[in-house]
């Protein structure tokens, strides 16, 4: 049987030729049927995929893909929650002690039992609860026990650098609180989301808000809030009123940051979330406006420490707390755990010496009970080894339990003239110039002229010297030895303050330090930095312009795991030539200035002095090659805790810092470097910085007097002190001998005509010397150049001539009347 024809109208095609559109229908009239269906139409060709179009994939692929990870996600979810059972309270629900070790290993404290005491919720006021949820949760009684776009809002911030969010809801710190603990890990975070959302679905919202409450850290080693009530207010929660609550509540974001009593400096930020946490019960409807406003800021009461933290080391271990959180080596809660043994830098033989010194020199002379002034003083120090930035030795106070605040670490008082050092490394350091475009070096010439106005300024400024006396034409050395005001304010102003606030921030002093404006008087020293953080600004300087960040802490161990550590690698800040330089002047201040009570000290030193505003503070900062060391007296209110003068304590009509600081200074340093031989500062100083030793007069030429002409040229440097009791004491500080003095000493040789004058009719002696010129030698000889004692002490073995204390400067570089040196 033959095959069948085809249909007419069917064109014939070869089997190897590929089909055209248009052409294979069964019609033959272009395709109008066939594969073309019923309309006709041939259906579009899919175009390959060329390009990046390649790597994307199509949308059926991203569908299946979500699914898929939907089916998973649920599948983990379902199986974490019931893998994940509600567990028996963690050790932290009754939280260990923290055992504090000094560099060898010996004890130094633990910080104490814990302090915790549950209360019902029913007797805590709906009021402080409210408060606490307006801090923590607002949304608590309505929200699930978790709160995924929280979470991931937190997560997002914390990773745009918006500082470490939380996005935990109460529930979940109840859980992180009373469960688990508080490192900070993914499988701690992911146990906590699981039991929050069990223990949310098995206890009430009552239950889970006590448990909160009771297992919450306040600060002040309470926990939970009946502990914290007792702890900031001395009364039961139940007797907590609404601005009290807040107050509490403002401390779960940062126990240690907000108490203001310990932290004074912090209480611009609790005031302000203490404002925060009322500003969200008004708005959440807990509290009216009126309420509101009527409100004032309850000041919490004086910490009540354990008496295990007595004497010192209260201070030692909450110094090494501050140090840890504020460098976010673990936070309060973590901390507050407990079970950590931290061996801290204090070198126990220094820590000795150090209070040893301070009662020796200064508390064993205190007569509270007759001298009202007395009850007035406090001391505050610290020592760093500069090559390591190890703080080896701490002077808080008189004592922990006593004395809470810790003086070397607040920030209430200014540096005073302590700052200037600060100054003038700056001008090295930038190759700053006069106003008259003359490099600034030791040797260039200032005025030294009482209230003259600054130049250059866009802030009217004109500084009053101590004393009110001019000085006239003085050099920057000189002006240091004497701490002269009038130069270092205009010294500021060459330079840029901003420039000399730049270079104190790389020495060490941190850039949110109380009262750190940039402007003229800062060369004043007004701000206000602890003791350690001026201890750390003059280590980079001892170290020659190489800044080690200091640290409390040499090693943190919990459990056999090591905690890590910051990084403090050093780094040079200042040029060698600016930091040496500095270092060189500040040795002429104890040679030949205010300092020279740091000579008993035994070792070469280099230092400056600095009285406060009304004198409400002292200070000596002072170095030898390798210890570091500043001490601050400070006047304080026993009962009020206002900051106060120290006229009249100790018996001195006035403290500086060369008297009591420096002995201070001078003691602790003699038995903490005894084991080691006196070192000389190696110095590399920059170009014109070092000065020619005066060329000895003719010897034809016969002695000039101090009131004769003096030839021109720039103040000679002081010279050091030579004398004991016999020369600058009373027998040649009085009417006889005093002239003559004036003459001999002050005079050609070291300070007359040869010498342009530096320090004419000037003789420095000892301790024992200074005490009779101050005593006997004023009264006696002060018309006849009689030899005058040091600032109460703060210039030991000084005499001067009256010649050049002439208001307006006209004989240079005179050494002021003892109770107008700073």
């Amino acid at each position: 049987m033959s095959d069948q024809s085809p249909p007419p109208g069917w064109t014939p095609r070869d089997p190897d030729t590929p089909e055209e559109p248009g052409q294979n229908g069964p019609t033959g009239r272009g395709g109008q049927e066939g594969k073309t269906g019923k309309t006709g139409r041939a259906p579009k060709a899919r175009r390959p995929r060329t390009g990046w179009r390649r790597f994307v994939p199509g949308w059926r692929l991203v569908l299946g893909c979500l699914l898929l990870f939907a089916l998973l996600l649920g599948g983990a979810l379902v199986a974490g929650y019931l893998l994940v059972d509600i567990p028996p309270a963690n050790s932290a629900a009754i939280a260990q002690s923290n055992v504090y070790l000094y560099s060898d290993g010996s004890q130094l404290a633990r910080d104490g039992e814990v302090n915790r005491v549950n209360v019902p919720l029913s007797q805590i006021p709906r009021t402080v609860q409210e408060a606490v949820l307006a801090a923590e949760d607002r949304d608590f009684h309505s929200e699930r026990a978790v709160d995924p776009k929280a979470m991931l809002r937190a997560a997002w911030n914390t990773l745009m650098g918006k500082g470490k969010q939380s996005g935990s809801t109460i529930t979940q710190q109840y859980v992180k609180n009373y469960y688990l603990g508080q490192e900070q890990t993914v499988s701690r975070k992911v146990k906590e989301f699981f039991i929050a959302i069990k223990l949310g679905r098995e206890e009430s919202k009552n239950h889970i808000l006590e448990g909160y409450l009771n297992t919450s850290y306040f600060g002040r080693n309470a926990y939970g809030i009946q502990a914290a009530a007792q702890a900031y207010y001395g009364k039961d929660v139940g007797r907590l009123t609404t601005a009290e609550g807040a107050y509490l509540a403002t401390l779960l974001n940062s126990p240690s940051a907000f108490d203001v009593v310990a932290h004074p400096q912090s209480r611009a930020r609790a005031v302000a979330r203490w404002n925060y946490v009322l500003d969200g019960m008004v708005k959440k409807g807990w509290m009216s406006q009126a309420e509101r406003a009527a409100t004032r800021f309850p000041e919490p009461g004086k910490i009540r420490p354990a008496a295990g933290l007595s004497g010192q080391r209260g201070y030692l271990v909450e110094a090494v707390k501050d140090y840890i959180l504020d460098h976010k080596i673990l936070d309060d809660a973590t901390l507050a755990e407990g079970g950590y043994r931290i061996t801290t830098t204090i070198d126990k033989r220094r820590q000795n010496a150090f209070v040893d010194a301070v009662d020796e020199e200064m508390v064993s002379e205190l007569e509270p009970g007759t001298r009202k002034a007395d009850r007035l003083v406090r001391a505050g120090g610290a020592s760093i080894d500069p090559a390591t930035g190890k703080v080896v030795a701490m002077y808080g106070g008189i004592d922990y339990t006593k004395q809470y605040v810790n003086n070397a670490t607040r920030h209430d008082y200014q540096v005073a003239s302590t700052f200037k050092p600060f100054v003038f490394t700056s001008a090295v350091e930038n190759g700053s110039r006069t106003r008259d475009g003359r490099r600034i070096t030791p040797n260039t010439i200032y005025n030294g002229d009482n209230r003259r106005p600054v130049v250059g300024s866009s802030v009217p400024f004109a500084p009053e010297n101590e004393g009110r006396l001019s000085y006239g034409d003085i050099t920057v050395n000189t002006a240091t030895d004497l701490s002269v005001n009038a130069v270092y304010a205009q010294m500021a102003v060459d330079v840029g303050t901003d420039k000399v606030k730049k270079t104190a921030i790389s020495l060490g002093i941190p850039e949110n330090t109380p009262n750190f404006v940039s402007g003229p008087a800062m060369a004043l020293g007004t701000m206000q930095a602890s003791v350690l953080d001026m201890t750390q600004a003059y280590a980079t300087l001892a170290d020659h312009g190489r800044h080690t960040p200091y640290t409390l802490v040499e090693k943190i161990t919990k459990e056999g795991d090591t905690v890590k550590l910051p990084d403090r690698t050093p780094l040079q800040v200042v040029s060698r030539e600016a930091a040496d330089t500095t270092t060189s002047m500040l040795v002429s201040v104890v040679d030949n200035g205010t300092g020279t009570a740091a000579l008993a000290a035994g070792h070469p030193a280099a230092g400056k002095t600095g009285t406060a505003e009304q004198d409400r503070a002292a200070w000596f900062a002072g170095y030898t090659p390798d210890l570091v060391t500043v001490v601050s007296m400070m006047g304080q209110d026993p009962d009020t805790g206002t900051l106060q003068p120290l006229y009249g304590a100790l018996g001195e009509n006035r403290i500086g810092g060369g008297g009591y600081p420096a002995r201070i200074w001078a003691a602790y340093t003699k038995t903490a470097l005894e084991a080691s031989e006196p070192e000389d500062f190696d110095l590399e100083l920059e170009p014109g910085a070092a000065q020619s030793p005066p060329p000895l007069p003719p010897a034809d030429t016969p002695e000039q007097s101090p009131d004769d002409e003096q030839s021109p040229g720039p103040p000679a440097r002081p010279s050091r002190p030579t004398g004991g009791q016999n020369n600058g004491g009373q027998s040649q500080g009085g009417q006889n001998q005093g002239q003559s003095q004036g003459q001999n000493q002050g005079g050609q040789n070291n300070g007359g005509a040869t010498n342009q004058g530096t320090d004419a009719g000037t003789s420095r002696g000892t301790d024992q010397g200074s005490t009779q010129g101050a005593d006997q030698g004023t009264a006696q000889g002060a018309d006849q150049g009689s030899a005058q004692g040091a600032d109460a002490g703060a210039d030991a073995g000084t005499t001067a001539g009256p010649q050049g204390l002439t208001q307006g400067g006209t004989t240079a570089g005179r050494r002021p009347l003892p109770e107008f040196v700073e």
